[in-house]
């Protein structure tokens, strides 16, 4: 089965509607959640919203994130023909960005790919993740 090189890699993350991250909680458990997200540049920037439905902006991964930065996320084409299978995962670092301008390119950028951002923008803090490794598959 083929590997995808780094264009392949970088091209179906880039276009996939949402993927899951992996933080983790304080006592070293995974805590794993779907997420919607942006590339910009080379890292990958998510935001937190009041589009989706939440009990509150005050989100566990952030507290995950600020207790230790490593974390994963995944993204992935399923469909019932195996031969279009895919996935892309990345492994890096993530920071919590409450202000500045990579804060105000990544609300962009995230407006650009979702219309619900485009209709109402995020304006709560972004998640920016560093990449430290890639890896990624397709069926054909």
């Amino acid at each position: 089965m083929p590997a995808l090189d780094d264009a392949s890699r970088r091209a179906r993350l880039a276009l996939a509607p949402v993927a899951r991250l992996a933080t983790l909680r304080p006592d070293g458990t995974p805590r794993l959640v779907p997420f919607t997200f942006a590339l910009v540049g080379d890292v990958i920037c998510s935001a937190v919203d009041e589009v989706k439905p939440k009990t509150s902006t005050r989100l566990a991964r952030l507290d995950d994130v600020r207790h230790d930065p490593r974390v994963a996320l995944v993204a992935d084409h399923y469909a019932a023909d195996w031969s279009t299978l895919w996935w892309v995962r990345v492994d890096g670092v993530a920071e919590v960005h409450e202000h500045g301008p990579l804060r105000a390119e990544a609300l962009a950028a995230l407006a650009a790919k979702y219309p619900q951002y485009a209709a109402a923008p995020p304006d709560g803090v972004v998640l920016v993740i560093t990449p430290t490794r890639w890896a990624g598959w397709t069926a054909s």
